[in-house]
């Protein structure tokens, strides 16, 4: 099968939309299948050493550091937010849909250039799944006080027009189908359970974080309004714990302030960010909007006891009291009683870790990969019947 995925972001980009484009399209190739990933250029000068000598210019900057076709359209930054790019207006995705010969269009978090990559789609009539990972309304509230209808409006006017739309929770589900978004199926993430593993905890690396000894409670993510960290404030006066944050993003300066007493990792990746989710005691995600939380998953893969709030994402992802503790959305001391319980309590830590290891084992990338094509062959075959 020959799929285009057009996606509002990819690496290096660090953030969910570009890690599961990433393992979708890895794991597409190595299932056999043809897959292009048509995605916004990042800055001039960065990496070009990663891109070929002589890019169609029909197609766009062709980044050849993958096994598969990485179409490069130009971009700009995003005021305010410099790390995110939003492509411009150009016929090079047309022309790379065409060119590739595709037989399903895969639009991943589609926004600007997802709802270019649908406008092709429809005039080359290739069915199109496109794949909802981002709660673009909460954003346009959090970061603009206004707009949110609006983000809807775009966004439902986008799924509509695809065969299929695909969201990973059910929160996510129920959200889409109120604002009247139709022919829903739910597909959730994967996790690397070989990467994220409770044997990567480092007995030297928690000595370095904590050399008292003290209960290890991290973040990790992106460091951003809607991430909510500053609900963490309360455990840096905790005895006993110390607060580690990795990620970074435009909310860093205002936290460090806001966690005086934290220690902040900075952006890390691999097998580095494995090691760190493994010598936790507790990770704590505060972010209310999160249409599934790989997070919380990458946590739970790595034996570790999670905190999270009871709202979108982890509502499918924690088992209250069995596999984390959820807590009520924007409540800081919910968080902070609930980091004391699991200081006080060294077995239901470990408890906790047990059981979510063991419920995210089969949550393979393989295993969901599988379960998209069969989404693929589902509207390949409804598409075939209607022109029958």
């Amino acid at each position: 099968m020959r799929v285009a995925i057009v996606t509002e972001s990819f690496p290096p980009d660090i953030n969910g939309v570009a890690h599961c484009t990433l393992q979708t399209a890895d794991h597409l190739h190595r299932l056999g299948h043809e897959p292009v990933v048509i995605a916004p250029a990042g800055p001039p000068g960065g990496s070009p050493a990663a891109f070929g000598d002589e890019p169609p210019e029909s197609q766009g900057e062709l980044d050849r550091s993958h096994p598969y076709p990485v179409v490069r359209i130009p971009s700009l930054p995003l005021p305010g937010y410099p790390q995110v790019r939003v492509a411009l207006p150009s016929r090079r995705l047309a022309a790379a849909i065409t060119s590739h010969g595709s037989d399903l269009v895969h639009l991943a978090s589609p926004f600007v250039l997802g709802a270019r990559g649908m406008t092709a789609a429809l005039r080359l009539r290739i069915p199109a799944v496109a794949v909802y990972q981002t709660d673009l309304g909460g954003y346009a509230r959090t970061y603009l006080g206004a707009g949110e209808n609006a983000a809807w409006r775009r966004i439902r006017a986008v799924h509509t027009a695809a065969d299929r739309t695909l969201a990973p929770s059910t929160a996510a589900a129920r959200d889409l189908e109120e604002h009247g978004v139709p022919r829903i199926r739910l597909w959730p993430r994967g996790v690397d359970t070989a990467r994220f593993h409770p044997g990567r905890r480092d007995p030297e690396l928690r000595r370095t974080l904590a050399p008292g000894g003290e209960l290890i409670v991290g973040y990790i993510g992106r460091l951003a309004p809607e991430k909510n960290v500053e609900l963490l404030a309360p455990l840096c006066s905790l005895p006993g714990v110390r607060v580690v944050v990795a990620g970074d993003g435009p909310s860093e300066p205002a936290l460090r302030a806001a966690l005086p007493r934290a220690r902040f990792l900075g952006r890390r990746t691999g097998d580095e960010l494995a090691r760190i989710f493994a010598s936790l005691d507790v990770f704590a995600h505060t972010g209310p909007q999160e249409t599934f939380c790989q997070t919380v998953q990458e946590a739970q893969a790595s034996g570790v006891a999670v905190i999270a709030p009871a709202a979108g994402g982890p509502l499918d992802l924690i088992d209250h009291g069995r596999t984390g503790l959820l807590v009520p959305p924007g409540d800081s001391t919910e968080v902070r009683d609930a980091v004391s319980l699991l200081a006080a309590d060294a077995r239901l830590r470990a408890s906790l870790g047990r059981t979510a290891r063991a419920a995210v084992e089969g949550r393979t990338w393989g295993a969901v990969v599988d379960r998209l094509v069969d989404h693929y062959a589902e509207v390949l075959m409804a598409r075939t019947a209607v022109a029958a």
